[in-house]
């Protein structure tokens, strides 16, 4: 079963423009983030969803000087763009990570990947992200290209064209959904990138633990803010924007 890992990334953003090509220590976000799913055991093929537009072009630069993989699509139906991505890479098993996470814990990945795999024909979906425990930025679902291309082919509302993954776990009476738990509850912690404040926060942590130990854990992020409570308050007042559901 090819395990495909494909990650969405646009420079638009309503909140952030350009957030996933943002610097620190004069790498962008985004290389960061592939830098660490590569680490991941359970994928077979990391690939790169932008958009077919003009100004995503510098997301395709750095996929070519990396040496990454690319696929280009639509902007506004991203559903059809990570099917159009899957189909082309010949996928059967699809982890969906989005852009907008680059210190994503790839064990964290693998947990998720292997929870999948462990339960073969049990699930048709698999998320850490439904019930919360993680923090918000180790966000991992794992679904079969099977599901995948009939939420492409079946899917009409323009939630479920932009988010994806809605109208598989919408539909729990027809996909098996499974999910994956931290042992504690560290929902609170905000370590995506949407807004200026959580490109601070982001940028502390990268820079005080990535010179030392470039494949820092998320315990080790853990241990950091626990050393820095005051941090958590740099973004703690910002709220997920919410899914609109039409």
């Amino acid at each position: 079963m090819k395990k495909v890992i494909i990650v969405q990334a646009r420079m638009g953003s309503t909140r952030l423009p350009g957030k996933v090509l943002r610097e620190v220590l004069g790498k962008p976000l985004l290389e960061y983030q592939l830098e660490r799913l590569a680490r991941v055991r359970s994928s077979d093929m990391v690939v790169v969803a932008t958009t077919d537009k003009e100004q995503d072009k510098p997301i395709v630069d750095l996929c070519r000087r990396l040496g990454v993989l690319f696929f280009r699509g639509p902007e506004e139906d991203v559903l059809a763009r990570y099917y159009l991505a899957a189909r082309e890479f010949g996928a059967e098993i699809v982890a969906r990570i989005t852009a907008d996470c680059p210190i994503i814990d790839p064990a964290v990945v693998d947990q998720v990947f292997r929870f999948y795999l462990d339960h073969a024909g049990e699930y048709d979906y698999v998320s850490n992200a439904r019930r919360r425990t993680y923090p918000r930025g180790m966000d991992t679902e794992v679904f079969s290209f099977h599901a995948l291309e009939e939420a492409y082919r079946e899917a009409r509302r323009e939630a479920e064209r932009e988010h994806v993954t809605i109208f598989i776990y919408e539909h729990p009476e027809r996909y098996r959904l499974g999910g994956v738990e931290y042992h504690q509850d560290y929902s609170r912690y905000r370590w995506t990138v949407d807004t200026e404040e959580d490109f601070q926060l982001i940028e502390k942590i990268i820079t005080a633990l990535y010179p030392k130990n470039p494949e820092f854990t998320l315990e080790d992020c853990l241990q950091l803010l626990a050393k820095y409570p005051e941090w958590e308050e740099i973004n703690a007042h910002i709220k997920q924007k919410p899914v609109q559901n039409r």
